[in-house]
């Protein structure tokens, strides 16, 4: 077999509580995700890690320190650094908040697809990538990689790669990025031991989840999804959960470099304010999922994770950020039950949402009629 490698990118944690949240979330993760590609039979992992750092939270892990820049963290220079060390023939990449829900026997085929000898990458999700198996992997250090890896699928199409797309589903598309992905975790009993350890030890529970999840079980409700969500991944939970589904699909693309324009709900935040923006949102919606990064960002700069987080956590009195804030207050205190998130709430968050509302009841009662096919009737 061709010297595959199975890589796993690390971030520096930030300073404040929340992010510390999150990273300790990817740290668990992380540890899962190790365990479970030791099942699959590959050995050696490398996980990366910012160089200077000091903390090395994997044992039994070979630790790889990235070199140390002055900028910002740069993800494709960052791999081809990797690659033009270790020079693997095939490569597996983890960003390390990913692939932790997938079983032993997926990352094993992903691992054989680095091997084969076809060149090709198969990704996640080809417009967000979170993370990829990759055959041939050396020829990536002749490609202009991107700054992050929400674009590599782009890149490395663009490049005359043949790429393809995993199914959507729970294990290929959740990643944890914000607070909110940690309290969907919660309200389902998905993730390994490090995981599960890692969330019965979550010290406040989400003040609006319990209720949303109660609506997707509810036939007459209507639930909003606002913000970046695939027509696919819209038609899949749509079909596990019981309420009707409305969703106002902006932003995508927006991580990936594809857009970069105000969408027209951020015109209309900024026209109409927050507050009656949440007052139209609870006459046409009985709850709501937001994505609140193309919504709010309106193709300009977010502000740093701290304030995202503090949003998602529902926490305005910890934001400095006027508009943030305001927002956040007034989805608080709106008259529907709202979830404020990121890319992953409306992706691999809504997939185990779905799950998560019917734990411990009558699974049957969730299926919508299948389609009818008379030829089968004739056969």
């Amino acid at each position: 077999m061709k010297d595959v490698a199975v890589v796993i990118f690390h971030p520096p944690s930030g300073e404040t509580e929340s992010e510390r949240l999150v990273d300790e979330a990817r740290r668990a993760s992380c540890r899962d995700l190790i365990a479970n590609v030791r099942r699959a039979g590959l050995e050696p992992i490398v996980v990366t890690t910012p160089s200077g750092d000091g903390d090395t939270p994997f044992t039994e892990v070979e630790q790889f320190d990235l070199p140390a820049t002055s900028g910002p963290f740069h993800f494709g220079e960052s791999l081809k650094y990797l690659l033009a060390a270790r020079r693997p023939e095939g490569l597996v990449y983890f960003g390390s908040g990913s692939g932790f829900l997938l079983s032993p026997s997926r990352i094993e085929r992903l691992i054989g697809f680095a091997g084969r000898e076809e060149a090709g990458a198969v990704l996640n999700n080809f417009y967000s990538c979170d993370f990829t198996a990759v055959s041939h992997a050396r020829a990536l250090l002749d490609l202009d990689l991107p700054v992050t890896d929400n674009r590599l699928g782009f890149v490395l199409s663009d490049a005359g790669l043949p790429c393809w797309g995993l199914e959507r589903r729970a294990d290929t598309q959740f990643d944890i990025d914000t607070p909110t992905d940690l309290h969907v975790l919660g309200a389902s009993e998905r993730g390994g031991p490090d995981v599960r350890t890692f969330l019965r030890g979550l010290d406040s529970a989400h003040p609006s989840l319990d209720a949303l999840l109660a609506l997707f079980r509810d036939r007459s409700a209507l639930v909003g999804f606002v913000g970046r969500i695939s027509p696919r991944t819209w038609a899949d939970v749509e079909r596990d959960i019981a309420c009707r589904t409305s969703s106002l699909a902006e932003g995508r693309g927006m991580r990936a470099g594809t857009a970069n324009r105000p969408t027209v709900l951020h015109q209309a935040l900024l026209e109409s304010g927050p507050e009656a923006f949440f007052v139209r949102l609870s006459r046409a919606y009985d709850g709501a999922l937001i994505d609140t990064r193309p919504l709010l960002s309106g193709g300009a700069e977010l502000p740093p994770a701290n304030v995202r987080f503090e949003s998602d956590l529902l926490r305005p009195e910890k934001i400095a950020d006027r508009r943030w804030r305001s927002f956040t207050e007034c989805a608080l205190t709106a008259d529907i039950p709202v979830v404020l998130g990121g890319h992953n709430l409306l992706s691999g968050g809504l997939y185990v949402l779905a799950e998560a509302s019917w734990k411990g009841r009558d699974l049957a009662r969730r299926l919508h009629p299948e389609p009818f096919d008379p030829d089968k009737e004739r056969s």
